[in-house]
Parts: C-alpha cells; structure tokens; sequence
C-alpha cells in the first residue's frame, strides 16, 4: 500500500466541476489512494458515486475508500472503509469487509492507536495537525509535536490530516507519517493535477529521505 498522497473528497469545494472529473485529474496528478467522504448524503446516491468513482480509480490501481459507510462500501464493492471512533467498532468492520479489504481507524491517542491495531486497522488516521475549516473537530490540533509523540511507535502505518499542504507536508513525513491526507490542497486547486502531482514530488523527496520505519516493512 501506498498512503502517501491520500485525497479526501469534499464537494462543497468543487464550485462547478465535476467531482468525477477533479478525481480522474487528481488521480492522472499521482494521488496514491482516494477516500468519498459524504457525511449526509443519501445511501443510493452514495453509491452512484461511488461507482462512478471506482470507474476511475480501478484503472489506475488506486484504491477508493469510502468514509463511514460500510454499507456503500460492500455494495459498491470498494476497496475499503474508513471509520472514526464514533463509528462503527473497528473489529465488526473488519469482520463485515473481510480480510482483504482496506481498513483506516481514526485514533487519537496511545490507547485508540493500539486499540485500531488490534481489531485489524491497516492504517490509522490522526487527529488534525493542524486547524483546518474543512472539518469541524472539537480537538485541538496538535501540531508536529503532538504526530510526533503520539505516533511515534504506531504499529501501523499513520496518515497525517489536518491543514496539510504543500508547505508543510514534508515535514510531516519527517516526523513520522507514511502518509498526507489533503483536502483543500487538491480539492481547491485551479489546476488539480498538477496540485497532486507538486504534492507527490513532495511527500516522495521526503519519503526518500527518511526512509522506511523497520516496523513497516512487511506490512499486513
């Protein structure tokens, strides 16, 4: 798996485009995984896009997450779920998505972290880094420090969110993470692939440098 460029769809971003069309050129720019966030729509509708989004992201061998709903996920036979910890327990989604599916856990802290591992989680998600308007979250953002110590002996991979950018997502990857999560970054952008593929140069010189932490390297 490949986490580290990972876009989170948010529509009310699009203005006139089409959400197809910012995914197929954010996919065309490098983004490594997709995740369908919808927190309020319709569960036919859902479906719809997620199917025309799979129509996408299966060509070019990057997986569709679909955020929360298991449901949508099974139907449309997406890649994998993403659940957060009001959701869903890890474990019964893990149980529901099989074994080779993707799971992602959001995890905020030591206990959520080694509690996502065990139920299954392939990867977990953090609490923002940073403040961002593109998710309301009672939590304070914890800055690099916070990914740092928090994170730092995550016995899977860790995706960063949160205000991430081009600005500062090497610095991200530096303090730990396998991985960005982005919005705004590519969402907003009036050139969606090259956004993506800025991005990936990125989080890749970064990766580059760092290297693979050895906990890492065999993966699931």
């Amino acid at each position: 798996m490949d986490y580290s460029v990972y876009l989170v769809t948010d529509r009310p971003l699009l203005g006139s485009r089409s959400l197809v069309e910012v995914v197929r050129a954010a996919v065309k720019g490098g983004v490594t995984l997709v995740q369908l966030r919808e927190k309020d729509m319709p569960g036919g509708e859902f479906l719809t896009i997620a199917r025309e989004l799979l129509a996408v992201t299966r060509p070019a061998s990057v997986p569709l997450i679909i955020n929360d709903r298991v449901d949508v996920a099974l139907a449309a036979d997406a890649d994998g779920v993403h659940v957060g910890q009001e959701d869903i327990p890890a474990a019964i989604v893990r149980g529901m998505i099989g074994p080779h599916k993707i799971l992602g856990v959001t995890a905020h802290d030591g206990e959520e972290l080694a509690r996502a591992a065990a139920d299954g989680a392939d990867y977990v998600g953090t609490n923002a880094i940073f403040g961002t308007p593109t998710k309301a979250d009672i939590r304070p953002p914890i800055g690099i420090s916070g990914l740092t110590e928090r994170y730092a002996d995550a016995p899977v991979p860790v995706v960063a969110i949160g205000g991430v950018d081009h600005s500062n997502a090497a610095a991200l990857i530096e303090a730990g993470a396998e991985g960005v999560a982005v919005v705004r970054a590519i969402m907003a952008a009036d050139d969606t692939a090259q956004a993506a593929c800025e991005l990936r140069r990125v989080v890749g010189d970064a990766l580059g440098r760092r290297g693979p932490r050895p906990a890492l390297l065999t993966g699931r």
